[in-house]
């Protein structure tokens, strides 16, 4: 009984042993296939030169987009006071009644900060913004109100979100009315939405001409080896075998084509940042633009090399498997 299960034993080993050498052996022809995918490209190379140029520039023209709509949103994201709301007290609001309302707006969950302008310090402040400080001093009394500054959470800072908190604060009994300066903030949204589809609709077209562009190439790959794959069959080999080459060589496009926009769109950064700090000059600002981050660029490879396996492997999976030895 004892020599029974030992040799069953023993069986299930060598089944298990076998297994693991059959993916060792098959991970090895998958290398090994790559390698011999990339010394194809290595022996032509003005032809896989030109594939990947034209891969990689099509690829920087969205990557390049990309990187704009990434730093405008930057620089828009930076105007915190963007959806400031001025609340204009009533003329014959007295100081405690004021305090009792800067006290009531800052308890509201939708208002992350509250500053008060008394009259005086507006009128001083409009004395030195007008130039008209010595005819302001024989006003008989002062005209300005009180006002209130309210500056709203980040859920609010939206131009609806904002307008509704408006409405709300302009139902305080001592608020004469308010004032939101929002319509420049609706058109940059308005532009940054158009700048994102625009991003899109470009891209699906660009990443579908580099579809066509490496689906072509190996085809044309494909029609000059058209002899050798019909041989190839003839002696046994599967549609399987002869199909990774011509994978292998679509990833390879993807991969350095992927590199090379990253290049182009580094290059053009660097180009670009003298420019952009000679602007942001003149304006007193303090702005660096910004590129790929390391988790960018691995998206930008992963969707080259995607897009150069998708290509490769609608060419293999059509013309490979028509190609039939009795031709020969």
């Amino acid at each position: 009984m004892s020599l029974l299960f030992k040799g069953r034993k023993s069986q299930g080993e060598q089944v298990q042993h076998s297994y693991f050498m059959g993916l060792y052996f098959a991970f090895m022809n998958t290398i090994r296939q790559g390698v011999h995918s990339l010394g194809e490209l290595w022996r032509t190379p003005v032809a896989s030169l030109m594939t990947i140029a034209v891969l990689g520039l099509s690829l920087t023209l969205p990557t390049t987009l990309y990187v704009v709509v990434k730093n405008v949103q930057k620089v828009s994201s930076g105007f915190d006071n963007a959806a400031e709301i001025s609340l204009f007290l009533k003329q014959d609001i007295s100081d405690k009644e004021s305090s009792a309302l800067i006290k009531r707006l800052s308890l509201y969950n939708e208002v992350k900060d509250v500053r008060f302008i008394s009259k005086q310090d507006a009128l001083e402040e409009f004395k030195v913004a007008s130039g008209f400080g010595e005819a302001l001093n024989y006003l008989d009394e002062n005209p300005l109100p009180s006002v209130v500054l309210v500056t709203p959470n980040s859920q609010f800072t939206k131009p609806e979100a904002a307008r509704e908190l408006l409405d709300k604060l302009e139902r305080e009994r001592d608020v004469d009315f308010g004032k939101l300066d929002i319509e420049w903030l609706e058109r940059l949204n308005a532009l940054l939405s158009l700048l994102r589809e625009s991003v899109l609709t470009i891209a699906f077209l660009l990443l579908t001409s580099v579809v066509l562009i490496v689906g072509n190439t190996i085809r044309l790959s494909i029609m000059d080896k058209k002899q050798e794959i019909q041989l190839m069959k003839l002696v046994g080999a599967t549609n399987h075998f002869i199909q990774a080459p011509f994978l292998w060589t679509g990833i390879w496009y993807g991969i350095v084509g992927g590199f090379i926009a990253f290049l182009a769109v580094l290059m053009m950064l660097l180009w670009l940042d003298n420019a952009v700090t000679q602007v942001v000059g003149v304006y007193n600002a303090n702005f660096n633009l910004q590129g790929l981050n390391f988790s960018e660029f691995l998206v930008l490879l992963g969707l080259a090399v995607c897009l150069g396996l998708f290509g490769s492997f609608l060419s293999v999976k059509r013309y490979i498997d028509a190609i039939e030895p009795n031709e020969v």
